[in-house]
């Protein structure tokens, strides 16, 4: 039954869909670790021909889902027409299948149909798989078995191994049960319970690990608050709603004055620094007679290192005691800018969305500076997805900060599944996390990626709290993936020599 296509592929897609109910909003963690298991009892053994199909129809299950958020984007605020809308999804969804369908082949190669092992190497291809798709065409860092342990058992080894170290543990875990129950069908049944007892043991050593400080609390904690201003996307870059958007957010602020930190989320301002000189000007009198640090996401529009003519960016600036502005680095693509910008530019609405013309960055851009003298690195919406990106900007800083404007993605599983990663970098970096958002979730999350207060969603409000600055530097702040990514290549190039000699 398992050869019959009938079955095998709706069983390969549910597999793959399986997987988003570890995600936010489900948070039903063990449903990685059981979709892996299911894929490995459904492909473990096989050709590298079927495997590419098969590794496509699993990509299609997991990103057709938990990636369906980008239909809201493209029809409600893409101003795209619902048929196209859902058909621009569904290829967004089978062009990122081809990262497993790819890795899935290369791990038939490999394999060579030894089932043995095509067990062992799994771990490997999917983790180098998630690693390449993290990068590759500026990336897709979203999805990642191992974010879903923030929730789970397996959080305490975030700091050590960072996301892509705990899927690669989790997809060991899976080899390992199914290496148990090939045993326990074929072999002495004495060997499944070593398999097993090795499967669950870094899950036994999880709990000592937290056991851990890796780092510490450094000065008095900050004062602080988030404003949500819950901005309709569709008023967002209206000019006549401009002003009303400015009164909201100061009106929502006004009462927060004298706190060490406010701040406002993405594009928070829709117009750019010249444009709102008048605004600003106003805050910053106001933040200097308070004491406070007031941070606002804008587009900004000058000369910048690099480019020889002015460009936009995606900008966070501070107004107010404090020093600095930061350049988003990492940009969506279609949504911040175009790739084939020449070709592409104009062919349908949604690729002519508004401030879709920003351009990356500087590297090494220098941290934020807030009251009191405490310094913080932000990532601008998708920037928090990459794990050692945030983990590099971290070190010499006290704090996480992140700002976004998830109303692009309406009430969706996006808003949801982008909170949890953001939760997965403070565990990562031992640093609490300040995140303000235009409509949800604004949060204050702790260096163990617990929530520990959050605004309401889809809702205008008023986050406050405190944010203890911490000093320290964890092993994955210090290794990154490399660690994880190196071992997985030693892993297939061993793999590459066995086969090799097999076949001599």
């Amino acid at each position: 039954m398992i050869q019959n296509r009938l079955f095998r592929i709706p069983a390969l897609v549910a597999t793959g869909a399986l997987q988003t109910l570890a995600f936010a909003p489900f948070y039903l963690w063990p449903a990685a670790l059981l979709s892996l298991v299911l894929i490995l009892l459904l492909c473990s053994g096989r050709e590298a021909k079927p495997l590419f199909r098969d590794g496509w129809f699993l990509g299609l299950g997991l990103f057709g889902s938990g990636a369906s958020w980008v239909y809201v984007s493209i029809s409600e605020y893409g101003m795209t027409a619902a048929p196209l809308a859902a058909i621009m999804t569904l290829l967004f969804a089978m062009g990122l299948a081809l990262f497993p369908a790819i890795a899935f082949w290369c791990w038939g190669r490999l394999a060579d149909g030894h089932a043995g092992r095509s067990l062992w190497l799994f771990p490997a291809v999917w983790v180098l798989m998630d690693w390449v798709r993290g990068w590759l065409l500026t990336g897709f860092p979203w999805l990642y078995a191992g974010t879903a342990q923030v929730d789970g058992p397996m959080a305490p080894w975030a700091p050590v191994l960072g996301v892509h170290g705990v899927t690669f543990v989790t997809a060991v875990t899976a080899a390992l049960l199914v290496t148990a129950w090939h045993h326990y069908r074929n072999g002495p049944r004495w060997l499944p319970a070593g398999f097993v007892a090795a499967a669950i043991l870094p899950w036994l050593l999880a709990p000592l690990l937290s056991l851990v400080a890796w780092t510490q609390p450094e000065g008095e904690p900050l004062s602080v608050a988030a404003v949500q201003g819950n901005i309709s996307q569709h008023d967002k870059w209206d000019p006549d709603m401009l002003r009303n958007q400015i009164r909201t957010y100061r009106e929502l602020t006004e009462p927060l004055w004298g706190r060490d930190l406010i701040l406002w989320p993405e594009t928070a301002l829709p117009a750019t620094q010249g444009q709102s000189a008048q605004v600003l000007d106003a805050l910053e009198s106001r933040a200097f007679e308070t004491g406070t640090t007031l941070v606002t996401g804008l587009p900004w529009y000058g000369n910048s290192p690099h480019y020889a003519e002015p460009v936009f960016h995606n900008s966070l600036m501070t107004v107010g005691p404090g020093q600095g502005t930061y350049h988003k680095q990492r940009l969506v693509p279609f949504g911040e800018y175009v790739p084939l910008e020449s070709l592409l530019r104009g062919t349908i609405e949604f690729l002519s969305l508004p401030m879709s013309v920003f351009r990356p960055g500087p590297e090494n851009q220098p941290p934020l500076q807030v009251a009191g003298g405490a310094r913080t690195h932000p990532a601008i919406c998708y920037e928090i997805a990459y794990a050692d990106f945030v983990a590099q900007q971290a070190v010499d800083t006290g704090f996480l900060m992140t700002v976004s404007n998830d109303a692009w993605f309406g009430r969706s599983l996006g808003p949801f599944q982008h909170h949890q990663i953001a939760r997965m970098r403070a565990l990562e970096t031992g640093r609490e996390l300040l995140r303000g958002t235009n409509n949800g979730i604004t949060s204050i999350v702790d260096r163990e990626g617990h929530i520990r207060i959050r605004a309401q969603h889809y809702e205008r409000d008023v986050l406050k709290g405190e944010i203890q600055p911490m000093t320290g530097t964890t092993p994955f702040m210090a290794t990154g993936s490399w660690p994880v990514i190196t071992l997985a290549a030693v892993m297939i190039v061993f793999g590459r020599q066995r086969r090799e000699k097999a076949k001599a």
